[in-house]
């Protein structure tokens, strides 16, 4: 609940801060302790850094340092736990209560669900506390514990699995503590716990990269391996560790707040300078899947404008990639016509994107050309910006008009009428060669392909407006289907027609008249 309410509170503007982070290592640690201060749980911060890094908001080198950072933060909570606030759990929660149910701001709302949330865990952790009383007479669990001291790995593996069942490492050190106190445990079995919720924390981050991207599942390794190569590293050292905190402190609940905050700043002062390597060997393990890596540019070439032959037939094989890319978002758009397919209209807008960026980057280098090479945009060069232009306008088409229409259908749940369903698929499948013979036609440079285009294209129309006049007579007999379907059945022959048009303009350039 406390992370939740926060999120509200700090969401945008913690995203905007982790946008700004430079590659400073030591920075990042500071925004990790940061952001887990305000948002209380680790495991929130892991998630939000999954969702960042699978924008590429942020580089594995910076998601490392708020990793290190959030380990730190945590440790906030479980201080203000050993103060023994227990007592004053229900007053909070109480308080957080009244304020959230009389508020009328949004902003007061959200700060008193933050205190709702504090109070429920501090009175959830009193009553862990009179809870632990009754092991004492309970011989099995008792026996249970005694084991567990003499096996410290048990008790690690023990308090991890404990951690990644309820989400929270602060309940479980807040357990740890209450055991202690009641001598169920010793102060060496607490510190194992505190080892166990640790490597436990992580289990949020792991299962929320499952269905992720490869920089989701980046993040969620590298934050377990930390936490398990920092406890392996402490572990040995643990004896010295107990006699160093039974010097310094009577009171268990210090004690073992303590020792979580030292182990995690001593896990970072040890693992700070190998930042930059742990993210370089968690990129080379965990690999991108093909359909995952970074989309861009594959044929242009920007140091080799003086060769021009060369320079124009690299631009016109990425337009060519390009067309490829509108080609088959043409054909995906029938089958979100014919029925609701979530898949197909996130890959569409995914391939929009993809068009905007080859667009962006293909114009970018034949104007760049252009001024380098021949002193200025020649007929060649804007010919071929043209059509990267009108391939971009077509994707644009399909994604923003057509996908509309299908979306609209759907959500009027409406069907079109058998007749008016074939003419739309004759019209889509006409559409599809059209769209296809253009690229072969730009391929090849062929004036008969372009001439062929042409006449296809004049073809189309006349079959647009027989097509009008069926849908017409259609309505005029009443047809339920045809009326309720008739405003998306109009747009989406003029859409289809608009779309090939767009296709088609370049074939002039082709024509022997206009070469003449």
């Amino acid at each position: 609940m406390v992370s939740d309410y926060l999120q509200k509170i700090v969401g945008n503007r913690v995203r905007e801060l982790m946008g700004k982070i430079s590659q400073n290592n030591f920075l990042s640690i500071l925004v990790g302790i940061a952001l887990t201060v305000c948002l209380q749980s680790s495991g929130a911060v892991t998630m939000l850094l999954i969702g960042l890094g699978s924008a590429n908001v942020i580089t594995l080198n910076q998601v490392m340092g708020v990793i290190i950072g959030s380990s730190i933060g945590t440790t906030v909570t479980v201080q203000l736990i050993s103060y023994n606030v227990a007592q004053y759990g229900l007053p909070i929660f109480t308080l957080g209560f009244l304020g959230y149910f009389t508020a009328k701001k949004l902003i007061v709302k959200n700060w008193m669900g933050i205190v709702m949330g504090f109070g429920l865990i501090f009175f959830g952790l009193e009553y862990m506390g009179k809870g632990t009383e009754a092991i004492n007479h309970i011989s099995i669990l008792k026996e249970i514990f005694v084991k567990l001291s003499k096996e410290p790995i048990l008790t690690i593996v023990a308090s991890m699995i404990f951690t990644a069942f309820i989400h929270s490492s602060a309940v479980t050190i807040g357990l740890a503590m209450t055991l202690t106190t009641q001598n169920v445990i010793t102060l060496q079995d607490a510190i194992y716990w505190v080892y166990g919720a640790n490597i436990g924390t992580t289990a949020t981050g792991i299962m929320g990269a499952v269905g992720g991207n490869f920089i989701g599942r980046q993040v969620a390794w590298a934050n377990f391996f930390y936490k398990f190569l920092s406890v392996g590293l402490l572990v040995p050292f643990t004896g010295i560790f107990v006699r160093f905190l039974d010097h310094i402190h009577d009171n268990m609940f210090r004690a073992i707040a303590d020792a979580h905050t030292i182990y995690n700043i001593l896990a970072a002062i040890a693992f700070y300078p190998l930042i930059n390597v742990g993210a370089s060997m968690f990129e080379r393990l965990i690999q991108p899947a093909p359909h995952e890596r970074k989309f861009g540019v594959k044929y242009l070439d920007r140091s080799n404008y003086q060769d021009s032959a060369l320079a124009m037939a690299y631009a016109r094989r990425e337009i060519l990639r390009m067309g490829d890319i509108v080609v088959n978002m043409i054909k995906d758009s029938i089958n979100v016509l014919d029925h609701e397919d979530h898949e197909i209209m996130d890959n569409t807008k995914e391939n929009d994107n993809k068009v905007d960026l080859l667009m962006r980057e293909i114009k970018l280098y034949l104007v760049k050309y252009a001024n380098e090479a021949v002193g200025g945009i020649d007929q060649v060069v804007f010919n071929l910006i043209s059509v990267a232009s009108d391939l971009e306008a077509a994707a644009d088409v399909i994604d923003n008009n057509i996908l509309e229409l299908a979306r609209k259908k759907n959500a009027l749940k409406v069907d079109f009428s058998k007749e008016g369903w074939e003419e739309i698929k004759q019209f889509h499948a006409m559409t599809v060669e059209i769209a296809t013979i253009s690229m072969s036609c730009f391929e090849m440079q062929d004036p008969t392909l372009a001439q062929k285009l042409i006449d296809m294209k004049r073809r189309m129309r006349k079959k647009e407006k027989e097509f009008r006049e069926h849908h017409i007579e259609r309505l005029n007999k009443g047809l339920k289907q045809t009326i309720n379907t008739s405003a998306i059945h109009l747009d989406l022959l003029a859409d289809f027609r608009r779309v090939v048009g767009l296709f088609c303009n370049h074939a002039y350039d082709y024509l022997p008249e206009k070469r003449t």
